[in-house]
C-alpha cells in the first residue's frame, strides 16, 4: 500500500498487475475501503492483462480523513434539502471524482478503464462524463443516476444503514453484528451470504482506518448530487452497467435507468445478486469489464 498527495489530500492506494498494462482504477462504495474489491477479484482481472489499482476515497481507509467537519444530522439533511437550501457539506461527488483523475495524474495514467460500484459507480460515471479524454471505458456495478422519479430505497434499508454504530473499540463484537445484520439485508438471495469471510474484511477495515463520520458525509454528497442524466448522455466511452436483481439499496430499475441515460450502454442483469458483490460472481463481472474494455478503440492485447 501506498500513499500519494492528490489535490492536497492523500490518497492511499495499491496496484496488481504489470505498469505496462492498461490501467484500470476500482472505486469503492460508500463509507468503505478500497479492501472491499478484494485480492481475488483484483488477480483475476489483473490475470486479463490489466494494471489493476484500488484505492480508499476521501474520507475512508488511510486517506485523508474529514473528522474536523460536524458528523451528519440526517433529519437536519432532509429538512434542508427539502427546504430548497444546499446544505453545508466539506466535498462532493465531483471532488470525490477528480481525485480519481488526481491520482491518475500522480502516478502519470493518461488514460484508464474506471468501474465503481454503488456510490463508486456514480463517482466513475461523473468521471467518465467530466474527463472523457481520459476515461477508456465505464463499468457502473449496482448504481443509479440521481433520478429523483426512480423507486426508493427500502425504509427499513435505510433505516439500518443511518443508525448509530457502537464504537468498534469498545465494543467490536457490537460493531460486527450491527455490520453484519445490514450486509446481510442487502445481499441478495441467490448466493449465500458468507457471514465469517464478511467479517474479516470488517475487522480489517476497522484496524485499517475505522471512520464513523465518513458514511454521513458521503450520504449528504450523494444527497446533492442530484439528477446526473443530463451528463450521463454526454459519456461518450464504452459502458456497461451491471445491477443485481435483488438489489434493495438501488432496486434494478435504478440500474435499467443509468443504462438509458448513457449513449450505447450495455446492461447485465444479474439474477440473485443484491446490493453486494458475491465470490461466485467474480469471473461474470470480470468478463464483463474485460469486454467493454476490449469495445475501446485504443485497447489492444498483448
Amino acid at each position: 500500500m501506498k500513499i500519494l498527495n492528490v489535490n492536497n489530500i492523500n490518497i492511499a492506494y495499491d496496484s496488481y498487475g504489470s505498469e505496462k498494462d492498461e490501467a484500470i482504477l476500482l472505486i469503492a462504495g460508500l463509507g468503505t475501503q478500497m479492501i472491499r474489491w478484494t485480492v481475488p477479484f483484483c488477480e483475476m482481472l489483473a490475470e486479463r492483462g490489466f494494471r489493476v489499482i484500488r484505492f480508499d476515497n476521501r474520507d475512508t481507509g488511510l486517506s485523508t480523513h474529514f473528522n474536523h467537519h460536524d458528523t451528519l444530522d440526517f433529519e437536519e439533511l432532509a429538512k434542508t434539502l427539502m427546504s430548497g437550501q444546499r446544505p453545508k457539506i466539506p466535498y462532493t461527488l465531483d471532488d470525490m471524482a477528480n481525485d480519481t483523475i488526481g491520482l491518475l495524474d500522480a502516478l502519470g495514467i493518461t488514460k484508464a478503464h474506471v468501474v465503481g460500484r454503488s456510490m463508486g459507480g456514480m463517482i466513475a460515471q461523473l468521471a467518465a462524463s467530466t474527463y472523457p479524454e481520459r476515461v477508456l471505458s465505464l463499468t457502473s456495478i449496482m448504481s443509479t443516476t440521481g433520478n429523483p422519479e426512480l423507486p426508493p430505497t427500502s425504509p427499513d434499508v435505510m433505516a439500518l444503514m443511518t443508525r448509530p454504530a457502537p464504537n468498534p473499540a469498545e465494543d467490536e463484537a457490537g460493531y460486527l453484528f450491527h455490520s453484519t445484520a445490514f450486509a446481510r439485508r442487502i445481499a441478495g438471495q441467490g448466493y449465500p451470504f458468507d457471514e465469517a469471510e464478511y467479517q474479516s474484511i470488517i475487522r480489517e477495515e476497522i484496524h485499517r482506518g475505522y471512520n464513523p463520520g465518513s458514511v454521513g458525509r458521503q450520504i449528504a454528497a450523494i444527497a446533492i448530487s442530484g439528477d446526473r442524466r443530463a451528463r450521463l448522455a454526454k459519456v461518450n466511452v464504452p459502458t456497461l452497467v451491471i445491477h443485481g436483481s435483488d438489489d434493495p439499496m438501488f432496486v434494478p430499475a435504478c440500474g435499467e435507468d443509468t443504462a438509458q441515460a448513457i449513449p450505447d450502454a450495455a446492461f447485465m442483469l444479474l439474477e440473485g445478486m443484491g446490493h453486494d458483490l458475491p465470490a461466485q460472481l467474480f469471473e461474470t463481472v470480470v468478463d464483463g469489464i474485460e469486454r467493454t474494455a476490449q469495445r475501446n478503440e485504443s485497447y489492444t492485447e498483448e
